[in-house]
């Protein structure tokens, strides 16, 4: 298995540039609850601290696929650098402006700023792998790779930035996710040898690629669904670690979960499939519904515990299938923007997920509020059944 992923890790440039998109990565998983934690230590209030990271997500989702439009038209080195420095100045203005009591609506505005310029750099790390690995069975393992360190990314981010915001000071992990974010996308968009070609607007002579939309919003609406399942259920969890007197646990609880997925994601990059993309997407959508129904029952963090473990192993297989049928059936010159379309659904997904889930738990508990992660699933299954087999870039039907 690891002489699988040595054999794309040789390749030159693909170690460097995984490395640095990881750590370039950082901020997806920091800035959201390092806002919370600076603003809510400033102000006292939550509901602003959540308000304030919630604007900095929603501008985030809205403009990544126009951003990634934007690099596969001019390309990743010209647009990451100038994307990713906004997105600083933006940032370091924000936490100045709660520092220095500025009026709120400047604050707003410029976790706005800064979430619209974040750098999607997941998908331009996906597209890199695609254009240096002529390989399908390649491309699939470097996607699991990916999927690997992008639950690491969500696993050590949130540690990273708590510890350092209540440990030393709020200020202190925006900081650490600032340095990251800068340092990790620079680094990776100066790695010209492994870029992909841009894709100039053709002119009026040349018709622009189609767009398989039927394609790209089949897993969208799966993309959308899981996002929703993931918000609902980490929201769930923390108030079923409270009803059980141990808030501090759900942590713990929710390290399992992705934990698991950690697992499957490596797992799942170093077999040989013989059932094809579609179907491992109908199968893992099918798992992650049928994974969330026993936690509406449990009544035990033991028992939660586990059960959220295993019910991990069901993300990874599922996203990465999602992406590599994306990779498959986007045109080249549009690969960014239609893994943004991707990606950008699960984001919209965490929102109204956590939001309906709360409402829940609020009128009925923390266990019934499972039951929202279970809509979210089958969601996602219907809309992976609704997926066709498509016609790849290579003109290859993927097998269903």
């Amino acid at each position: 298995m690891l002489r699988t992923y040595g054999r794309i890790l040789n390749r030159p440039g693909t170690a460097l540039f995984s490395g640095t998109g990881l750590v370039a990565r950082l901020p997806i998983s920091m800035v959201g609850l390092g806002t919370v934690l600076l603003v809510e230590d400033a102000s006292g209030s939550y509901g602003l601290a959540g308000a304030v990271s919630a604007a900095g997500l929603v501008a985030n989702a809205a403009f990544a696929i126009l951003q990634g439009r934007l690099i596969d038209r001019f390309g990743q080195s010209r647009v990451l650098p100038l994307a990713i420095t906004v997105w600083g100045v933006a940032l370091s203005l924000a936490v100045l402006s709660v520092e220095a009591d500025w009026p709120i609506w400047t604050t707003f505005v410029l976790a706005a700023v800064a979430g619209a310029s974040l750098p999607s750099v997941g998908s331009c790390v996906r597209a890199r792998w695609a254009h240096v690995l002529d390989d399908d069975r390649e491309r699939e393992t470097a996607f699991a790779l990916e999927a690997v360190a992008d639950e690491t990314v969500y696993i050590a981010g949130p540690i990273i930035v708590t510890v350092l915001a209540t440990a030393v000071d709020p200020v202190a992990g925006l900081a650490t996710a600032l340095v990251a974010g800068l340092a990790g996308t620079y680094g990776f968009s100066a790695q010209r040898g492994t870029e992909p070609p841009a894709n100039p607007r053709p002119d009026h002579h040349t018709a622009r690629a189609p767009m398989p939309w039927g394609t790209v919003v089949s897993l969208s609406v799966v993309s959308l669904a899981l996002g929703s399942l993931f918000g609902s259920a980490e929201v769930t969890t923390v108030a079923f670690a409270e009803e059980q007197g141990a808030k501090g646990v759900a942590g713990v609880l929710l390290a399992l979960w992705a934990a698991g997925s950690l697992i499957a994601g490596f797992l799942t990059g170093g077999i040989t499939w013989r059932s094809g993309l579609l179907v491992r997407l109908r199968v893992g959508a099918a798992a992650m519904a049928l994974a969330m129904v026993p936690l509406a029952l449990i009544d035990s963090l033991l028992l939660m515990g586990v059960v959220l473990f295993v019910a991990g192993f069901a993300i990874a297989p599922t996203l990465i299938a999602t992406m590599s049928l994306t990779e498959q059936s986007v045109p080249p010159s549009r690969l960014t923007e239609g893994m943004a379309f991707v990606q950008t659904g699960i984001v919209f997904g965490v929102a109204p997920g956590a939001t309906v889930a709360g409402v829940v738990i609020d009128a009925a508990g923390a266990s019934p509020a499972y039951l929202v992660s279970v809509a979210g699933g089958a969601i996602g299954l219907a809309a992976a059944l609704a997926t066709r087999p498509v016609t790849t870039r290579r003109g290859v039907r993927t097998p269903a």
